[in-house]
């Protein structure tokens, strides 16, 4: 190595903000994107309703992102920035060359892709709804021509936010989707304005409510990729294009095969999913809908920790330190847990009165409401599974190995699969409500197969994992999350007996928010009287605080 490389690296080192503040600002800029994000499913399912107009536009807004991941935005979130770290340790440019040659190739890439997919969207239709007798195959068709361009945007999205995730930029990106949410909701507010209804039967591409529902989601994916060119450039990264051959690519198409690989046994699971989802009308809303406000706390919470650990984890896999690694995955478990678990209980309490509150405006009413607020409080237990799933598999890619993440997909996705069939086939026909939790388990608990799994194959990988100490933690943050719930519970249950609340969009809201205010302050506050390590710099804070005034 020469002397400059050696006296740059640690530069950058510095350069890079703690995993806390990196952290701490995402976990911002993602608090206002999901919350304008809900907002403006709040509104979508009021306007459009929770049947066969939700359900299509449902499936159809799904195309785009499944088939970017399988171009292209799997690989991204994978294997890019473990690749672009080295090239930025490695190359005498910094690794702008190798930039400019990702960011030219995958939207080559995605523009073939878009094309194809915009030509075979009825088989694509036929494909993901081909077991359902409820959907409308034309109305999917429909909104598929018109929401598939956002498939470039999505991958874009991707691209540039891998560039400048490995630069230390972790700010605008995470602020980008934002606009997005701002253009659907104002898009929502003009079809909630045009007179009249989208004509299902014959569906017709010149309809106005069509056109702008589609166009305006398609809208909003570009704006959120096109803001963040100007963030790119204020790096000092100067794009142009470049189609060579770089020295690298083979590397690169080793981990895309297995990336490909596993992103296509998701789409695989996906498609199962929607063709059992779409057997009962309703269900794939209420599926959507749950999980949607099951990753809020997630996308806050748990991305903001991936995204900050990814590059530092990367790092030390480039330099061959698995104790670095050991320890970021140790440190990456417990906060995970310590994070997500009173959110997760918070949900299994009080999912219905969420549902009921948030969902049951509109066209959706008390039954749409009642389904997604069933499925979310039931399966709400695999949000801590689904984090922990994402960080080991994150763990294999760091250290350029996309291989076993993919085989562990395979088994994830196996079980997944029999889960569906199975709660398929014993819910009553026809009934939403029974379908949409047996859907929703089967997701959560593939989730927990999957944490299992993952760090079984990671101890042999790695040797010790002190995984007692983070079972340890789990097992402390599932009992201060049982108390503090219970007692917030109980004095739900309490005001509203005294006030002899019956309406039942009051009880909900009454019901989110005494819960939410009494049960995660004391969740937090138990873990703190647990004494766990990392709930010290928290309480360090406050006490500094407290002190000043």
């Amino acid at each position: 190595m020469s002397e400059t490389a050696t006296t740059t690296q640690p530069e950058q080192q510095k350069q890079a903000p703690s995993v806390a503040r990196a952290s701490g600002s995402m976990a911002i800029a993602t608090i206002v994107s999901r919350g304008t994000g809900l907002l403006s499913k709040v509104l979508l399912i009021a306007v459009i309703g929770a049947e066969v107009l939700g359900d299509s536009y449902q499936a159809a807004s799904t195309l785009p992102t499944m088939i970017n991941e399988l171009l292209l935005g799997g690989i991204l979130t994978s294997v890019a920035i473990p690749l672009l770290v080295r090239a930025e340790k490695e190359d005498g440019d910094g690794g702008d060359s190798y930039a400019q040659w990702l960011i030219s190739m995958g939207t080559l890439i995605l523009g073939i892709g878009t094309v194809l997919a915009m030509a075979c969207a009825p088989l694509l239709t036929d494909l993901y709804i081909s077991d359902s007798d409820k959907a409308n195959p034309e109305l999917v068709t429909a909104f598929a021509y018109l929401v598939l361009p956002g498939i470039v945007f999505y991958g874009l999205t991707a691209l540039l936010s891998a560039v400048l995730n490995a630069r230390h930029v972790f700010g605008l990106p995470t602020w980008a989707p934002v606009l997005n949410n701002v253009v659907v909701i104002l898009v929502l507010g003009v079809y909630a304005l045009l007179p009249g209804e989208l004509t299902l039967n014959p569906v017709r591409m010149t309809d106005v409510h069509l056109l702008v529902l589609g166009i305006g989601t398609a809208l909003g994916v570009a704006v959120q990729a096109l803001v963040l060119f100007p963030a790119l450039k204020k790096t000092g990264f100067r794009f142009k294009w470049r189609f060579g051959w770089d020295s690298r690519l083979s590397e690169f198409g080793s981990l895309a095969f297995w990336v490909l690989l596993y992103v296509g046994l998701g789409l695989a699971s996906m498609v199962v999913l929607t063709n059992v989802a779409t057997s009962a009308e309703g269900t794939l809303t209420a599926f959507n809908y749950q999980w949607l406000i099951a990753q809020v706390p997630y996308g806050v919470l748990g991305v903001s920790l991936l995204t900050a650990l990814m590059p530092k984890m990367s790092r030390a896999a480039a330099n061959n330190d698995n104790e670095s690694i050991v320890r970021d995955l140790l440190f990456g478990n417990r906060m995970s847990a310590i994070l997500l678990m009173p959110f997760s209980a918070l949900l299994t309490v009080s999912g219905l009165a969420v549902g009921l509150g948030i969902f049951a405006l509109g066209n959706s009413g008390i039954s749409g409401g009642t389904r997604i607020g069933l499925a979310l409080a039931l399966s709400a237990f695999g949000l801590v599974p689904y984090a922990v799933t994402l960080l080991q598999l994150r763990v294999f890619y760091a250290m350029k190995d996309a291989r076993t993440p993919t085989l562990i997909q395979a088994l994830i996705v196996a079980v997944r699969i029999g889960l569906l069939y199975a709660f398929l086939g014993i819910s009553t026909p026809g009934d939403a409500d029974e379908l949409a939790v047996g859907v929703s388990l089967a997701m959560s608990l593939s989730f927990v197969f999957g944490a299992i799994v993952g760090q079984v194959w990671l101890r042999i990988r790695l040797g010790r994992l002190r995984t007692g100490f983070t079972i340890w933690t789990v097992c402390l943050t599932v009992v201060a999350s049982s108390l503090a719930f219970g007692v917030a519970k109980g004095i739900n249950w309490l005001v509203q007996d005294l006030f002899s609340i019956t309406n039942v969009y009051v009880s909900s809201w009454v019901e989110l928010v005494l819960v939410t205010a009494i049960g995660l302050p004391l969740a937090f506050g138990l873990l703190a009287a647990f004494r766990v390590p990392e709930m010290k710099p928290a309480i360090d804070k406050i006490n500094r605080l407290v002190r000043r005034r």
